[in-house]
């Protein structure tokens, strides 16, 4: 059974005798059944008997039953409700629109609306840039999706897709203070997205790609950097990549190793793999192996895929073939973007000393963490509920603060290695350990350290200019 998880945290309502040992009982057959009880409060009480809510995580639908039936097996204990509160707080949705004034009389209507806001509307219309400063445009981004490659869950369409994007706006938020909003198309034609999104850029001042399916996803983003005015950041591709690359340089610290010595195998070469791989050499890793589901990618096979036949071209350097296990033997860093159980105990063992494994795929990585941590010395996850947690929310927010507060409509891999730098700078030499490579994604200095990095480029790069 998996472990239990605030992601599967349900409340629920019990009708029991009075007592005093009631509540006690309750609390140990939960706890019996496997449940973590985080609340029990007695909402009712009558002279024979009481109303218990019971707030527990679970490990899923069929573990709730199974707690359940333990709750109920105690003699006159009824179970009268059972409330997923994960669905709860998606109840109506996550966001709101709020404005910043409050419009109080007919002067401040005059002024916010008809007719003053008219005078507004010709200024900009004089010039278009005005609207930075004077719409929401200025601090106002899109969260863009088809819905097809949405976390672990794959294709599911643009409306299954907005639970997803509501939270990723209210992320930006809460982290960025940036305002953002979810687009989810309805279509899988990369000309007609490209053309809505265009269509849609005079609100926003930058497009946040968010879970479109590779291949498509790289020709979206180069054609909407090439013809939009705005930043475009695909961030399954460019925050993975980041984050991965601080997490990397933390990692590299602890075991003692140098970027520029290591070999590192990524498994999985769609976006975020692809991303991962540019970067490192970017970053200055030569020796890098990519692995996709039919094996090691190498130059002597055929590739379809012109982003897989430029991995091929610019990695691998002794075109070794084979499976992942024939790569990640003698390696000193397995990156892995996925898929559950991929990676063996045997494979970990094969690695160089000092192995650092970053098993990434959500929810169930490509090895199991306890198991990856007998053979390597530093192992990463992109979960909560294990340490190095790797996430791009440490990620995001910061950059496109950056991006807002320079203005800017380029987007550079130096922006990307001063991002990741900054992000690697928030652990300290005495805070620094196998188990805390990458800071908590509740440091609130992060994503302005990240934004400040990205500032920095940009005036740099106008300056040069």
């Amino acid at each position: 059974m998996a472990n239990p998880s605030p992601g599967y945290s349900v409340t629920i309502r019990i009708e029991a005798p009075s007592g005093y040992s009631v509540t006690s009982e309750l609390v140990t057959a939960a706890g019996q059944a496997g449940a973590q009880v985080t609340a029990l409060d007695v909402v009712e009480s009558h002279s024979d008997g009481v109303v218990v809510d019971m707030t527990a995580n679970t490990s899923g639908p069929e573990h709730v039953e199974e707690v359940e039936a333990a709750l109920g097996g105690i003699a006159g204990v009824k179970i009268a409700h059972v409330s997923d509160r994960t669905f709860l707080i998606h109840l109506g949705g996550k966001l709101e629109v709020v404005p910043k004034l409050e419009l109080r009389n007919r002067d401040d209507l005059s002024r916010a609306y008809t007719p003053g806001v008219a005078r507004v509307s010709k200024a900009i219309a004089e010039d278009k840039s005005l609207a930075r400063n004077l719409t929401v445009k200025r601090n106002t981004i899109a969260v863009v999706t088809d819905g097809t490659a949405v976390l672990g869950l794959g294709d599911i369409g643009p409306e299954a897709a907005l639970p997803v994007m509501e939270g990723k706006a209210a992320l930006f938020k809460q982290f960025a203070d940036v305002d953002a909003w979810p687009v989810c198309l309805d279509t899988k034609d990369t000309d007609e997205i490209v053309s809505i999104v265009k269509a849609l850029a005079p609100v926003y001042g930058g497009v946040n790609l968010e879970d479109i399916a590779a291949p498509r996803c790289f020709e979206i983003e180069a054609r909407l950097r090439e013809e939009l005015d705005i930043p475009v950041f695909h961030d399954d591709q460019h925050g993975t990549a980041i984050v991965v690359l601080a997490a990397l340089n933390n990692a590299l610290r602890v075991v003692d190793k140098r970027i520029s010595d290591i070999r590192v195998v990524v498994s999985g070469v769609g976006a975020a793999g692809n991303a991962i791989i540019r970067l490192l050499q970017a970053s200055g890793v030569s020796h890098i192996i990519g692995v996709g589901r039919a094996g090691i990618v190498a130059r002597d096979h055929e590739h379809t895929d012109p982003y897989r036949a430029a991995i091929a071209a610019s990695t691998n350097p002794d075109n070794l073939t084979g499976s992942l296990s024939d790569a990640v033997a003698g390696a000193d860093v397995f990156i892995g973007v996925s898929a559950p159980d991929v990676l063996t105990e045997a494979d970990v063992q094969s690695m160089a000393d000092r192995a650092i494994v970053f098993a990434l795929a959500n929810p169930d990585p490509e090895i199991d963490p306890v198991v990856a941590g007998r053979h390597a010395a530093v192992v990463a996850t992109g979960r909560s509920d294990y340490p190095n947690q790797i996430n791009n929310v440490l990620v995001f927010p910061g950059v496109f603060r950056g991006l807002l507060d320079a203005g800017v409509s380029d987007i550079t891999d130096e922006m990307f290695v001063a991002a990741a730098r900054a992000i690697s700078a928030r652990v300290s030499d005495e805070e620094l350990n196998s188990s805390f490579i990458i800071p908590s994604i509740f440091d609130r200095e992060v994503t302005r350290d990240v934004a400040d990095a990205i500032v920095s480029v940009a005036r740099a790069s106008s300056a040069e200019g």
